[in-house]
């Protein structure tokens, strides 16, 4: 992979030609020099320089940038669906995206259809259903199923649905869905491209056509990413190689660890042999990632462990430097109902782990802590 370290070398500021891409903080453009630009709604130079960036991360010819991870997944849907068109998703994905191909696109008149997890059941019905597309998490969250993108995007060819990968969890480091056989890979940027959790960005890269429709549905919607946001995505970047380099290494210490760790149990991390994905993930990943799905017993109260952390921070999100924790059936995928939680196995006791920077044995004796101080003051208990 080229190293994003090296992205400065290909810089085009017209002006100054600056070591560091600048910030253009300004709403519109002067006429008729600023002919491409207009209105920044529509055109940033900063941003299109992240999108720049982009194709070279993910060897894509077009790329686009927005202000979410969902406003590039809406963007997309809303560009390429309408009534009557068939979509196929599975269950086992982020409950935001879920929910609005669910609810709001079946309201539209979309047809959308829902896979069970795993591979080969995806694989199943997108021969059956003949979905004009099918969107997928190459790495699911949070119960972490590996995707065989190959064989699913061969599927997809044989019934010429469209073929979109959310690669947000695996990365570019460890995967380029592109090279594979998607025809365009989402990213939210808040996560590990930016890695510093304190911007929220999205991206979209991939075939010329699919990206071209949904940015014209990015100015109609309005969901444009801000300059200084994409300078920071920018900045997030350049160690996105080195920061991944170390999260991967420690991530699987992390889950080893973990396997051994009382009160703990059902640990899932691809990289595990006991995983039902392994064989796919050696195949897919270059490494399994850095984010751990692992179940507290259930005579530790999960709101009295996340209190008790002090290295990893309980927090709705992944992907930084710092090591986080969620509850999804409290955060992340609150909004499912009861019987999809269980379908899934989001328990109470589910916890997703995003291991940072921390080192791998600050982050197990943490946990470890926490663990023994919740179980002091766990009501389970009657203390």
């Amino acid at each position: 992979m080229r190293s994003p370290a090296s992205f400065h070398r290909d810089t085009e500021d017209p002006v100054a030609h600056s070591l560091v891409f600048p910030i253009y903080q300004t709403s519109s453009f002067l006429m008729p020099e600023g002919e491409h630009y207009r209105y920044g709604r529509e055109w940033n130079p900063t941003v299109e320089e992240l999108a720049r960036k982009m194709d070279m991360l993910e060897g894509t010819p077009s790329s686009t940038c927005f202000s979410s991870g969902m406003g590039a997944i809406t963007s997309l849907l809303l560009s390429h669906l309408r009534p009557g068109s068939r979509l196929l998703i599975h269950r086992d994905m982020f409950s935001r995206t879920y929910r609005f191909a669910r609810e709001f696109l079946a309201s539209f008149g979309v047809s959308v259809s829902v896979a069970e997890p795993g591979s080969e059941e995806f694989i199943r019905m997108v021969r059956s259903e003949k979905p004009d597309m099918a969107l997928l998490e190459s790495v699911t969250n949070p119960v972490l199923r590996v995707m065989d993108i190959p064989r699913i995007a061969e599927a997809c060819r044989e019934v010429g649905a469209r073929f979109i990968v959310d690669s947000t969890l695996a990365t570019p480091v460890n995967q380029k869905p592109f090279g594979m056989g998607a025809d365009a890979v989402i990213h939210s940027a808040s996560k590990f491209l930016s890695g510093h959790n304190d911007v929220i960005a999205g991206t979209l890269s991939g075939r010329e056509e699919i990206v071209r429709r949904a940015d014209d549905m990015r100015r109609n919607l309005g969901s444009t990413l801000d300059p200084q946001s994409a300078f920071l995505v920018m900045r997030g970047l350049r160690t996105l190689e080195v920061r991944m380099e170390r999260i991967n290494r420690d991530a699987e210490r992390v889950a080893e660890e973990l396997c051994s760790l009382e009160h703990v149990r059902d640990v899932i991390y691809p990289g595990l042999k006991e995983h039902p994905d392994h064989d796919i993930s050696r195949r897919v990943l270059c490494h399994p990632g850095g984010v751990i799905t692992f179940h507290l017993s259930e005579d530790i109260d999960p709101q009295a462990f996340m209190r008790a952390l002090g290295v990893v921070a309980p927090a709705n999100t992944l992907g930084g430097v710092f090591s986080t924790i969620s509850q999804p059936y409290t955060m992340s995928h609150r909004g499912l109902s009861e019987e999809e939680k269980e379908k899934l196995g989001i328990t109470r006791g589910m916890m997703r782990l995003s291991v940072g920077l921390e080192g791998a044995d600050a982050i197990v004796e943490d946990i470890r802590g926490a663990i023994s101080r919740a179980r002091l003051y766990s009501p389970h208990l009657g203390q």
